[in-house]
């Protein structure tokens, strides 16, 4: 699949390792940034969730461009994003 996804998540997060888990036997790849690694990460995603610090939350940009942002996304969900 072309276009990106950025999975923002922390280290011991299972719901994040699950969808890593998924995304690498669909051969989806991704980039990680762990959010208390990087406070502008963690300003992002508290931005897009209501100021929470919610993960994970995944950054899709589709070959056509769109952006999308979901908190706690479905394998199906990603790639749906991927196609629009």
């Amino acid at each position: 699949m072309q276009g990106t996804v950025t999975m923002y998540s922390t280290e011991w997060c299972g719901y994040c390792r699950r969808l890593k888990g998924q995304m690498d036997r669909e051969g989806i790849a991704y980039t990680e940034v762990n959010i208390e690694l990087d406070p502008a990460s963690a300003a992002f995603v508290e931005q897009a969730n209501g100021g929470n610090q919610t993960v994970p939350t995944v950054l899709v940009v589709s070959p056509a461009g769109t952006e999308s942002v979901m908190t706690n996304p479905s394998l199906a969900q990603v790639k749906q994003a991927l196609t629009a």
